[in-house]
């Protein structure tokens, strides 16, 4: 019986034979070449990698650091981020689950240890700095939360649509969050709490706690933003509530927490179609931030619009093939774990880009896989590895499921 077990028995004292029939063997010589990953979301992550290193090499002028500069280190981390997520993908996630409270402990004490003994830059202490790299905890710590969240949801499977489970998730992610947000990294903060509201909306969480959560993050964001500082309570800094409200009304304060939207959208418009040769914008760094939080407004003026669409459709066959590649998983921690990193994909593209073109407020999320970073290409490389294995996994099941057994 094709596909199944088909048991016949012979005369007694005749002992039963095995035979695997021929489904066993790849049924063409296509399907026994096919890589061991996807290779649409290869190709788009190569392909953003590629319009990486050509963005950052048209942002110099011979400034310090160069352009040059910049290349030459995000070409290290792409390449570093290649290896990594192909080393990955040869792994099975599965044995991730039980390590999943040991995983989040991990992210807990990397955050803490930037807190207590990392650099200051520009104000904010968000990395640990070595001799050659600086490691910034909240970046890698968004594949950790995927990892430990998705571990802890399948454990609690039996209790997926109680109250109780759901609170437990959104804590476990808002206590990793309110670590990275006195850093401060509001952006990298605002990634975790999507990551987990996306993991619990795979995980087939009741649409009423949903929309539940989705209302009181509503009344947070009011009551933070504009409540509160009209009663006099300041529950962030002056700065940090002006750049995240500046682009409800940018030409307010266009020369101060407006002028980075504002020179970007400049460089933007100047790209017109296939983009301007000399852009001043950027070369000349108008634009600050043009090689990470604004490498988009590179992108637009120096490639114009073709570039700007080449980008985003790249990421939206990213997206496309990790959506897939969820629907295909084998089991439920791979489908989370999926969710989870679309999620963080989806979600920084959102942000970068409407930061860039001024329809989203200024959080300092980077570009995946574009913006300069070997913390955020490594962290990026390593989220598509789990994907890449996710798809790997599902493809070796789907293979054993197609195999006739026949005892003869």
């Amino acid at each position: 019986m094709e596909g199944g077990l088909s048991i016949g028995l012979r005369s007694p004292g005749v002992a039963p034979s095995v035979q695997v029939a021929e489904a066993e063997m790849p049924s063409s010589t296509s399907e026994a070449l096919r890589l061991p990953v996807d290779p649409w979301l290869l190709a788009a992550a190569i392909g953003l990698g590629i319009c990486s290193i050509l963005t950052l090499g048209s942002t110099g002028n011979g400034s310090t650091p160069s352009a040059h500069y910049y290349v030459e280190r995000q070409s290290i981390y792409l390449g570093l981020g290649f290896v990594a997520m192909l080393v990955v993908s040869r792994f099975d996630y599965a044995p991730l689950r039980r390590a999943a409270r040991g995983i989040y402990i991990a992210l807990l004490v990397s955050l803490l240890a930037v807190w207590a003994g990392g650099s200051s830059a520009n104000g904010s202490v968000r990395a640990i700095q070595f001799p050659l790299f600086s490691f910034q905890a909240s970046e890698i710590g968004k594949v950790l939360l995927i990892v430990a969240l998705a571990g802890f949801l399948v454990d609690r499977f039996r209790h997926i649509r109680e109250r109780r489970t759901t609170a437990q998730v959104m804590l476990l992610a808002l206590v990793a969050a309110l670590f990275v947000m006195v850093q401060p990294d509001i952006g990298s903060s605002m990634v975790y709490v999507v990551i987990a509201f996306t993991i619990l909306f795979v995980g087939g969480v009741s649409g009423k706690q949903l929309a539940t959560l989705l209302a009181l993050a509503a009344v947070a964001v009011t009551v933070v933003l504009f409540a509160a500082p009209a009663a006099g309570v300041h529950l962030l800094k002056p700065y940090q509530q002006e750049r995240l409200t500046a682009f409800l009304h940018p030409s307010t304060n266009a020369q101060k927490q407006g002028y980075q939207q504002e020179e970007s959208k400049i460089a933007i418009g100047s790209g017109q179609k296939t983009g301007s040769e000399s852009a001043p914008q950027t070369t000349l760094h108008f634009v600050p931030e043009a090689q990470t939080d604004f490498i988009f407004a590179a992108v637009g003026e120096r490639y114009g619009f073709v570039g700007a669409a080449l980008v985003l459709s790249l990421y939206a066959l990213l997206i496309w093939r990790i959506l897939r590649i969820l629907t295909l998983s084998k089991d439920l921690f791979g489908a989370l774990i999926a969710g989870g990193v679309v999620a963080m994909v989806m979600f920084q593209v959102f942000i970068n880009v409407g930061m860039a073109i001024g329809i989203s407020p200024i959080t300092g999320i980077t570009l995946p896989l574009m913006s300069y970073g070997g913390s955020s290409v490594l962290s990026t490389m390593l989220a598509l590895g789990l994907v890449q294995s996710v798809y790997s996994q599902a493809r070796t099941t789907n293979a054993r499921k197609g195999r006739a057994l026949v005892v003869d």
